[in-house]
């Protein structure tokens, strides 16, 4: 029942013979036990020496450069100067805010008592004093003339 495997090894024949291989190429055997042949690598080459780049050459800055670098401190100064007077005006400012808010409730009681005073000088006014006005406008279809009245009493 058990059996041995039959395996049979070949020993395989050289391929080429030593003086036939050219050069660079070399005769090697693989783990499954097959001989070929395969490029040999040698020692890795260095790679060639990069270019050495040839020294800066020094290049006239453009104006608008010139123009920026001395702007720019100049413009952070006046941001500064600007904060340092808002700060000292806030105070100031607060006040003046307060101040506007008051005169927009005065001009607002004002509107109002004018608007109170009115409507009392029109009360005490007679109907017959006030004028009627009526008025009476006919027209026939969406798009007809209109005709109308208008009654004074």
């Amino acid at each position: 029942m058990n059996s041995p495997p039959h395996h049979t090894q070949i020993t395989p024949a050289p391929l080429m013979r030593s003086e036939e291989i050219p050069p660079g190429v070399q005769e090697v055997i693989l783990p499954s036990g097959e001989r070929a042949l395969a490029y040999s690598t040698g020692p890795a080459a260095p790679p060639p020496p990069l270019p050495v780049p040839a020294p800066p050459v020094a290049q006239p800055i453009p104006a608008w450069a010139k123009t920026t670098a001395l702007l720019a401190p100049t413009i952070g100064g006046g941001i500064a100067v600007a904060a340092v007077g808002l700060s000292a005006a806030a105070p100031g400012l607060t006040a003046v805010s307060h101040a506007l808010w008051s005169a927009v409730a005065a001009i607002a009681a004002g509107g109002i008592s004018a608007a109170v005073v009115i409507g009392r000088v029109r009360a005490r006014i007679t109907a017959a004093q006030r004028p009627h006005i009526t008025q009476h406008i006919t027209t026939t279809g969406l798009f007809g003339r209109a005709h109308g009245t208008i009654n004074h009493r």
